[in-house]
């Protein structure tokens, strides 16, 4: 059916479809190519972030990375020499509205264009159970990463989508956005990763005419974020999750590529859990 009869099919008297259509006319593996893309990764420069970013780099895509403190300029010399493909790293802080749209507007400059933007940098939850919790500061900073920066790069990220015409987001959300795990007193870190999923659906729909949007809520992962657990507490979550261990982190990447492919493209507002089954009992 072409992108004509099928306008004419789901909207008969309204005109065309609000959205451009074009039907796949590739094969499936030439679908999840990511040639000729520019993708940018909030907090790519380390754990997870990091691994996106080279798994986009390993389908072809060009790759700016994100990194707040400690300067990433070798992890983008490294992806350019090891794939070669056009790898920038750039300073931000995701806080901060203002340097978020620069640095996105910098990336735009430098690459030509964003199809690809993975709002992916965010930080755990260390101290107590919330209520007990007297500075109230940690509160504020935790939504400040998790909340509110992933809203400042979608605001900026989102502009630049609409004057293309197109554009990808996709954001990093958790199994505890969905679910409340047990044993550790996570309410803060839940409720920030419930609020940027719900973000990424209520975009999606917003932005249909010209952006796919979508999240993806991994489980566990041996990364830096749960070097804070001990040994004890490591091995009760891998007893509560079906496949009984933490995911390495290269078993998440390939949910970000699929999104971000052409084999996804008639997926939004979805939200992809790779958690082991945590979320299935």
């Amino acid at each position: 059916m072409s992108s004509d009869e099928i306008k004419s099919y789901c909207n008969p008297e309204l005109g065309p479809l609000p959205t451009k259509y074009t039907p796949p006319n590739k094969g499936i593996l030439d679908l999840f190519s990511l040639k000729g893309k520019v993708a940018s990764i909030s907090g790519g420069s380390a754990g997870l972030g990091f691994a996106i970013a080279e798994g986009y780099c390993q389908a072809g895509s060009d790759v700016a990375i994100w990194y707040n403190s400690t300067p990433a300029d070798d992890k983008a010399k490294y992806l350019e020499e090891k794939y070669g493909v056009k790898a920038k790293a750039y300073k931000a802080d995701i806080t901060n509205a203002d340097d978020v749209k620069e640095v996105i507007n910098e990336i735009k400059k430098d690459f030509g264009k964003i199809d690809i933007f993975v709002a992916n940098a965010g930080i755990i939850w260390e101290s107590g159970p919330l209520i007990d919790e007297l500075d109230l500061s940690k509160w504020q900073k935790l939504i400040d990463v998790n909340v509110n920066a992933v809203f400042y790069c979608a605001h900026a990220i989102g502009q630049i989508f609409k004057q293309q015409g197109f554009g990808n987001l996709i954001i990093t959300s958790s199994m505890s956005g969905s679910i409340v795990n047990i044993p550790q007193p996570l309410a803060a870190y839940n409720t920030s990763k419930a609020a940027v999923k719900h973000l990424a659906k209520s975009l999606a729909v917003e932005w249909a005419p010209f952006a796919r949007v979508n999240s993806v809520s991994p489980g566990y992962i041996s990364t830096k974020m749960v070097e804070y657990a001990d040994k004890d507490l490591v091995g009760k979550w891998c007893q509560l999750t079906p496949l009984g261990r933490l995911a390495n982190v290269s078993e998440i990447v390939g949910v970000y590529v699929y999104l971000a492919s052409d084999a996804a493209s008639y997926t939004t507002a979805a939200d992809i859990a790779v958690d082991g089954g945590y979320t299935a009992v």
